[in-house]
């Protein structure tokens, strides 16, 4: 069997596997309702890994903690609302059922980074963490960074030095040239885990990592990416020349160790990871076929009210309005962002704000088309 029918005999399997499993708290195999709820006690459970994509890494990591002000900027109040179709709603249960990576496309401005967050929210799995991605982008960056030079300055400056003062009391000695090793700079101090290298750590539920516009990137960074997602693990090599059993170094998250041991990461719970593209590029079939596609569309009407009353955490007199223009903008196939109209509806229902011809016109302005270009 050659390794394409391999792989295709893998995709089939992991569509049965999400038709068949059952692990929803209402009966179904829904875990993830796009609601927008926090979870009011213990959150819900996930069902398990399929076999082929059970991973066991150690050491286990505590829970993440939450970023409130983070979730609260993209998704406004903790108020349950519909914000998702029901296919949407599926292919994301699909992605956590099967641990397979979420690519999500659509025109911008339509909520696909905003989804990581969502589901973070909903199934109370802390932190988002968030990977720009850029035309000079590289994998290495997203997994970890090694400061090879602030190593090097350190270990002269420690090399320069003449140790610890001696005490008051204490006789006089010659300097011993060859300093303790605990007195060395530690490896683990210059190595901070990037985003994917920190969502790749042991962890008992699954991390939430957004890969934000990947098709900006280089053409080698997908197949690159690829084979990290597929393995759930990385090595970083300085580790592992060092020889050293486990080495403390900084994550991804604010103030954040963890111990890498033997110079390998493996994850326990694979990620939830949500790759966002606006559609300025084709992917590898490879990497296509190990992610769930998911195209969004344009927000309902419902939604787009819902959005609104849900970061205003009121329905503004006159919001109807606003939503019914930014509507037929869209249909007559304007490209607008979800933010212009909340930017609109702020603007308009603050004090002092008058609707005559000069604030048309700054209306217009938030709600141009952004396929314009200005």
């Amino acid at each position: 069997m050659t390794e394409y029918e391999r792989e295709q005999d893998a995709t089939a399997v992991d569509a049965t596997t999400a038709e068949g499993a059952g692990s929803g708290a209402d009966g179904t195999w829904r875990v993830f309702h796009a609601t927008g709820a926090a979870p009011a006690g213990d959150p819900p459970a996930l069902p398990p890994a399929p076999p082929w994509r059970e991973f066991a890494g150690l050491p286990l990591q505590p829970p993440p903690a939450d970023d409130d002000r983070a979730v609260h900027r993209r998704l406004g109040a903790n108020d349950p609302r519909p914000s998702l179709r029901d296919e949407e709603i599926d292919t994301v249960n699909a992605a956590l059922l099967l641990r397979r990576p979420l690519l999500v496309t659509g025109p911008p401005g339509v909520g696909k980074s905003t989804l990581a967050y969502l589901v973070a929210r909903e199934l109370g799995l802390g932190r988002v963490l968030q990977w720009g991605i850029v035309s000079r982008t590289t994998v290495r960056e997203g997994l970890y960074e090694y400061d090879s030079i602030g190593r090097a300055q350190a270990i002269a400056t420690w090399r320069a030095g003449a140790g610890p003062e001696p005490l008051p009391d204490a006789p006089t000695a010659m300097p011993d040239p060859t300093p303790t090793t605990e007195q060395a700079p530690h490896l683990g101090d210059f190595i901070t885990l990037g985003p994917v290298g920190t969502a790749l750590l042991a962890y008992e539920r699954p991390r939430v990592l957004l890969i934000d516009e990947l098709d900006k990137s280089d053409i080698d960074l997908p197949n690159d990416l690829l084979h990290v997602l597929e393995n759930g693990s990385y090595e970083v090599p300085e580790l592992v020349r060092s020889a050293l059993p486990a080495v403390s170094v900084f994550t991804d998250d604010p103030g954040g160790r963890a111990e890498v041991v033997g110079g390998r990461v493996e994850c326990r719970e694979f990620p939830l990871v949500v790759i966002t593209s606006n559609g300025e590029r084709e992917f590898p079939a490879a990497f296509r076929r190990r992610c769930l596609p998911l195209e969004m569309r344009p927000p309902s009407r419902e939604q787009l009210i819902s959005i609104v009353v849900s970061h205003l955490r009121r329905r503004p007199e006159g919001v109807d309005t606003l939503v019914d223009d930014f509507e037929r903008r869209v249909r007559k196939g304007g490209t607008q962002s979800v933010d212009q109209l909340l930017n609109a509806v702020h603007l308009t229902t603050a004090g002092g704000f008058q609707a005559d011809a000069d604030g048309r016109k700054l209306i217009e302005l938030l709600l141009r088309d952004l396929a314009k270009g200005r």
